[in-house]
């Protein structure tokens, strides 16, 4: 018969109270979190707002076979969903898009876009 393992808790356990504690304690939390959403809602549409910036420099894309410009390798489409990946320093890169299962996972499903 083998031994369980058991972890040390590293953090105390939270008080144990009555019922009626515990649904003002969690009411309070609640407006907290209401007041949160609603800040990070107004910062989420300030973001919106910011203004843009025209991009005038011509630049050059190698596509599979050819090199093209922004608007024929996005296919006149005018705005660009940019996947922004940082490696650690001293970390290259060794995946790209395309291979990498945890990148192509967090690039939700795009195909709506295209219909348009």
């Amino acid at each position: 018969m083998s031994k369980a393992v058991t972890s040390k808790r590293t953090i105390d356990n939270p008080r144990v109270v009555p019922r009626e504690e515990w649904i003002a304690a969690r009411k309070e939390l609640l407006a907290k979190e209401k007041n949160l959403t609603k800040q990070r809602d107004a910062i989420n549409a300030e973001r919106r707002q910011l203004p843009w910036v025209k991009v005038d420099k011509e630049y050059v894309f190698d596509a599979p076979g050819r090199q093209e410009n922004a608007a024929d390798l996005f296919e006149g489409r005018s705005q660009l969903i940019v996947y922004h990946f940082m490696f650690a320093p001293g970390v290259s890169n060794t995946y790209s898009l395309s291979t990498s299962p945890t990148a192509v996972a967090a690039v939700p499903r795009l195909s709506h876009l295209a219909a348009s």
